[in-house]
Parts: C-alpha cells; structure tokens; sequence
C-alpha cells in the first residue's frame, strides 16, 4: 500500500494530495524563495502522475524565472509549489503539509545567497549554488 500525503492552502480552498515516498526536504536560500515566503523555502517533491490537486483554479502560477514557476493560493496568498519547465514533477512547499508529516531533512542550496539576518547552523549538506 502507497502513503498518501495530504494538505492545502490556509484557507483551504487547494487541496492535495500525493501518493508514494516523498524525496527529502531541501532547503533553498535562493532570493527569490526568500523574497516569496520571508525566510527559505523547504520543499519536497512528486511525482505529477502520483499528485492530484484540488481546486486548481485558485492557483496562480508566476513565472518567477525563465525556467519555473510559483504557485500560490489566489485567495490566501499560500506559497505552494514550484515547477520547473518540462519536469514530471511538483515541488510542495514542506509547510503546505498536513501533520504528520513523514518528511526528512537533507541539504541546503544557494547557500551563497542567503539572507544575512539568520544563520545556517545545522549538519546538512551546503551547496553554494545548486546541487551539483
């Protein structure tokens, strides 16, 4: 039997659900995830044939560079997902989550671009840039 995962937005108008083992968290530090939710995104993904989403009307995409997306809740403004172009997968936001959560930690990237305002002080993999 596969796990199922569960979560939304926080008003609950996107729901979704994915299927299967979920990869590792990874924690990016980049600028633009910081500028989109305050602080760093930690996200995991699926795959797009094990993710069913629900109310995806309310989801707007903004095209945050020339290779991916952001989506968000138009009625809350829940961070959510990002797609990068042609992949077979979604990355989810880790926050998005109903508990429990069976996700893990693994690595950091564009650890170069980080806000100056917090430190990273666990023993994950660093990656300057992405990974490698």
């Amino acid at each position: 039997m596969q796990d199922i995962h569960h979560g939304g937005c926080l008003c609950g108008t996107i729901r979704f659900k994915a299927r299967g083992e979920l990869r590792e968290l990874i924690f990016c530090h980049c600028s633009q995830c910081r500028k989109q939710t305050g602080l760093y995104y930690a996200a995991t993904n699926v795959q797009d044939q094990d993710f069913k989403l629900k109310g995806a009307e309310n989801v707007t995409w903004y095209r945050a560079s020339d290779s991916a997306s952001r989506g968000f809740c138009r009625q809350c403004g829940s961070a959510l997902f990002w797609k990068a172009d042609g992949s077979d997968y979604t990355s989810i936001l880790a926050g998005a989550f109903d508990k429990p959560t069976v996700l893990k930690p693994g690595y950091h990237i564009f650890c170069e671009d980080q806000g100056d305002f917090y430190e990273i002080k666990d023993d994950l993999p660093k990656f300057a840039a992405g990974r490698v």
